[in-house]
Parts: C-alpha cells; sequence; structure tokens
C-alpha cells in the first residue's frame, strides 16, 4: 500500500515539473514574440526614416552612409568604449595591434563629445612635440572635430610617413588654442624597453600592449637579470600605458605569478564567463617588484597592476589610475566592416571590478605637472568615470580621485619649463619624483631585509 502511495506521489510531482516547465516555456516564448514584434516594429519605423531621407534630403545621399551612420550612432548610446568600423577602419585596427603604421602616436577618446588625449605615446611626433593627457583636440588640419567620431579622427590623424598634419589644442590653463604641427611618422611596435637604473635595480617599461609584448618582457628580464648578478629589484613602470591586448596582460602579470586566478571576466552571456589563470614559470624572479601607475593607465595595464597587488607580488606606487574595467570583443562582420563590442567587466583576483574607479596604489606619489599656482588648482584629470555613457561600477561605489596620504609628494617648483616638457613621467631619475620614490623603497627593502628581528 505504501509503495503505491510513494509511486502516485511521484506522478504527482513529475506532472507538477511538466506543467510548470510547460507554462515557463509558454510565458517565455510569448515574451519572446512580444519583443519581436516591438524590433520589428521599431525596425520598420528605421526603415521608413531611411526611406523619407532618401526620397526627401536636400541632396543625394548614398544607403550604405546613412546605415553606417545610423549603426555608429547606435553603438555610440552604449558605452566610450563600444563602437562600429568601417571595412577601412576594420583593416586599421588589424595593422594597429599586428603590424606598422605611422602617424602622430596619441591614445584619443570623447570627452563630453570633445575629443580628447588619453596618452601620448613615448617615442612618437605627439610625445615629442609635448602633448599632455587632457589636452583637446579642437582641430584637425583646420577642420572642427564637434561631432567627428573617434574613427573619423583616427584616420585624419594617420597617413603616410613624412606627411604633416596640424591640431588645434586646448589645455587647461591656456587662454587660447595654440597649433602643433607635426610630421608623421612610423609609431614604434616595439612595447618594452628597459635599462640598469644603478648597479643592482633594473627597469622596465612598457609602453602598451601588444601581440609581441610579454615575448619582448621576458627578454628584457634576462638581460636585466645577465647584467645585473644579483639582480636585487625590478621596476615596472606602466605609466600612461593605455592597455592593448588581453591576452598579452594576462601573460605579463603570468610571469611574476605563480598559480591562482591573474583575471576574470564576467558577461552577460556564459561564453565571456572566463577565468584567466597563472602557470609556474620557467625562471623564477626572486627579488622585490614595485609597479609604476598613473592617471594614463588603462585596461590591460590595470589588469597586470590589479594582479600583482591582489598576488601581493608587487607594491604599486603612483597615482589612482584611469579605470576602464570592460572587455571588448572585436566582432568582424560580412561586408568587412566590424563592431568593437563591450562584452564583460573583467575583475581582479580578489573579485575587485576597477571599472569607473581604477587601481589605488599602495603608496601614493602625485603625478607631475608643468603648471604652478591657479594653472594647477583648475587642472582636472581625465578618468573613465568621466567619459559619456561609462559603465558603472557593479562591486561599490565609485571612490574619489587620488586619495591623498601621508606618502603624497607636492609638486616640485619648476624653473625650466621648456626642459620638463621634453622629458614626461620616467624619462630621467633625478627628475621623476615617482621613478626616485620606487627605487629609494628598494634600497630600503634590501636593507631592512637585513635587519635581524627578535
Amino acid at each position: 500500500m505504501s509503495i503505491k502511495l510513494s509511486r502516485k506521489k511521484i506522478w504527482m510531482g513529475v506532472s507538477f515539473v511538466l506543467i510548470v516547465a510547460l507554462f515557463t516555456c509558454l510565458y517565455n516564448g510569448l515574451m519572446a514574440s512580444a519583443a519581436t514584434r516591438e524590433a520589428y516594429e521599431k525596425l520598420k519605423l528605421f526603415s521608413d526614416v531611411l526611406d523619407i531621407v532618401e526620397k526627401n534630403y536636400v541632396e543625394e545621399v548614398k544607403t550604405e552612409d546613412l546605415i553606417y551612420g545610423s549603426i555608429k550612432g547606435m553603438l555610440e548610446t552604449l558605452d566610450p568604449h563600444s563602437s562600429f568600423m568601417t571595412p577601412d577602419d576594420f583593416k586599421e585596427l588589424q595593422v594597429e595591434t599586428k603590424g606598422v603604421f605611422s602617424g602622430i602616436g596619441i591614445e584619443i577618446t570623447l570627452k563630453d563629445g570633445v575629443l580628447t588625449v588619453v596618452s601620448p605615446i613615448e617615442g612618437t611626433p605627439a610625445y615629442k612635440a609635448g602633448l599632455k593627457a587632457g589636452d583637446r583636440i579642437l582641430k584637425i588640419d583646420g577642420k572642427t572635430t564637434k561631432n567627428m567620431s573617434l574613427t573619423e579622427a583616427v584616420k585624419k590623424l594617420r597617413g603616410p610617413r613624412g606627411t604633416k598634419v596640424t591640431i588645434s589644442i586646448l589645455r587647461e590653463g591656456w587662454a587660447e588654442v595654440k597649433d602643433f604641427a607635426l610630421v608623421r611618422d612610423v609609431i614604434p611596435i616595439h612595447s618594452v624597453k628597459h635599462k640598469t637604473l644603478e648597479e643592482g635595480y633594473g627597469y622596465v617599461r612598457i609602453i602598451n600592449f601588444q601581440d609581441k609584448t610579454s615575448q619582448d618582457l621576458k627578454s628584457a628580464l634576462d638581460d636585466l637579470e645577465q647584467q645585473n648578478k644579483p639582480l636585487k629589484g625590478l621596476i615596472l613602470d606602466l605609466r600612461n600605458n593605455p592597455g592593448g591586448l588581453l591576452d598579452q596582460a594576462v601573460k605579463v602579470a603570468d610571469e611574476f605569478i605563480e598559480e591562482g586566478i591573474v583575471v576574470y571576466t564576467d558577461g552577460r552571456i556564459k561564453s565571456q564567463n572566463v577565468r584567466f589563470t597563472a602557470h609556474e614559470g620557467e625562471k623564477p624572479h626572486p627579488y622585490p617588484i614595485i609597479v609604476l601607475v598613473n592617471e594614463g593607465s588603462a585596461s590591460a595595464s590595470e589588469i597586470v597592476a590589479g594582479a600583482l597587488q591582489d598576488h601581493k607580488k608587487a607594491i604599486i606606487l603612483g597615482a589612482q589610475t584611469f579605470g576602464k574595467g570592460s572587455v571588448q570583443t572585436v566582432i568582424p562582420l560580412d561586408d568587412g566592416s566590424g563592431l568593437r563590442l563591450t562584452t564583460a567587466r573583467y575583475y581582479t583576483p580578489g573579485g575587485r571590478s576597477i571599472q569607473a574607479k581604477g587601481i589605488t596604489p599602495d603608496i601614493i606619489v602625485a603625478s607631475q605637472f608643468n603648471l604652478h599656482g591657479e594653472e594647477m588648482k583648475k587642472i582636472k584629470i581625465l578618468r573613465e568615470k568621466d567619459l559619456d555613457h561609462h559603465i558603472k561600477n557593479d562591486r561599490e561605489e565609485a571612490g574619489p580621485e587620488t586619495q591623498p596620504d601621508i606618502g603624497e609628494e607636492v609638486e616640485k617648483p619648476d624653473t625650466d619649463k621648456d626642459k620638463k616638457d621634453d622629458k614626461a613621467a620616467g624619462a630621467t631619475l633625478e627628475e621623476d619624483i615617482q621613478l626616485n620614490r620606487a627605487l629609494q623603497i628598494l634600497k630600503s627593502w634590501e636593507i631592512f631585509s637585513k635587519v635581524k628581528v627578535k
């Protein structure tokens, strides 16, 4: 009897589950149908407007231009990093990450609708001319940049080596616009530089993250470790590094981390949820490391700094970073064009999102700016949270900008402005406060490691 009752209960349970599943499917189907109907209605509206423009606009316009423009506008409403690339733009992107291109060498973005410099790339015409992060580009070759898209601006700034382009710049503290006439050059593809600062202390600068960055880093470390036996400390400089390829950032961090998560990404679809883990390296690097960061350290450079900070493999020194914590997937389309679409957020091994917040250094040492008095008070640092439509931080409230603490340096008086303009952060040990502080800490590290505490 009891067995028959149990079977009855089982069948009732199964029937209940099937009924719930059936209603769930019907409900989801109805919701999907409603969403599809709404989408078709809106597409009909788009088609109607396209038809009206084609037939009635004051001048004849190409259908392709109208559709491309519409797609660009659609993506610009999402976030500052999603964009549509025409076939020409898409080819440029592939060249930028894999080959040689010529231009003036700046990373740009749109801030409040104004074309703005994120950072000049070291060694390029823009860097040598003294362009700075936060400079607003109002004109390119006399044409206003108002309503100009990022891809249009990049296209105008690039060109054959040796050709000239003039950009009109307005900088915080300037009363008027200044023109910079620049000669385009081949932008260097080597993203890693290194040198011995003092005997026993190495310095590696990563300018951005390209195809061969991790390979070049290994070569740089081998060279420094051969030159200095033993190497007592390393400074890894990620300042004004705007980012680049995610896989290269993971490999760079992996060089110093032996196990555990380097970074992980979470998106709306499962395929975007990826855990990148470290592997035991071929060669250990048994010396203290200090990572330099500043306002221009963004995206991939923040991944490296965050991973080394969470694994306690390095001390982070400098200023609060840019705060770009989103991942863009490049999706090729059938006509040769492409999408750069934000598909996930990334998180440090400790679960922190740096989106619109950035990496807070363990030791804060303010960046140097060649401004004084009232000019210095007016300066506004550009970060992710200042960009239109930026994605919010989903883990916590975005914090204030650089948090001054007892470790913050005061701006040094500078009477030789032109000389300093030619040497941005990292140029020389004598003039670079952040680099100098890092070296002093490494030296102190060695001294304290010899002290015996009972």
